[in-house]
């Protein structure tokens, strides 16, 4: 089944609106864990939001670290590395963040 066939048609997948280009930026790279979505097959390797890795512009950035820090907590071996565009697309974390957190898969209040 496709990715557009298991999000329901009223939810489309948010998208960081900005063009930047977040090579060297900063990402926490984790062990594989799937979406919480019903039904999506979308596995991370990322700390991600709708599927899109999530960057920092500096390394020691307290989000980035705070992030990372609740990935060990859950047992996900987080590591802090440079973002390549191999990686999958990206949004900046604080885009992401103005735009209310969208989630893939969980409905808002």
């Amino acid at each position: 089944m496709l990715e557009d066939e298991l999000v329901a048609a009223d939810e489309e997948l948010w998208a960081d609106d900005d063009d930047a280009d977040y090579l060297g930026w900063f990402c926490v790279r984790t062990d594989p864990f799937p979406c919480p979505a019903l039904g999506c097959t979308f596995v991370a390797d990322f700390m991600t939001a709708a599927h899109l890795v999530l960057v920092w512009e500096e390394r020691d950035d307290p989000n980035l670290l705070w992030h990372a820090q609740r990935a060990m907590e859950v047992g996900r071996n987080p590591r802090v590395v440079s973002y390549e565009r191999g990686f999958g697309p990206s949004a900046s974390y604080y885009a992401w963040e103005a735009a209310g957190r969208p989630v893939h898969g969980v409905r808002g209040k």
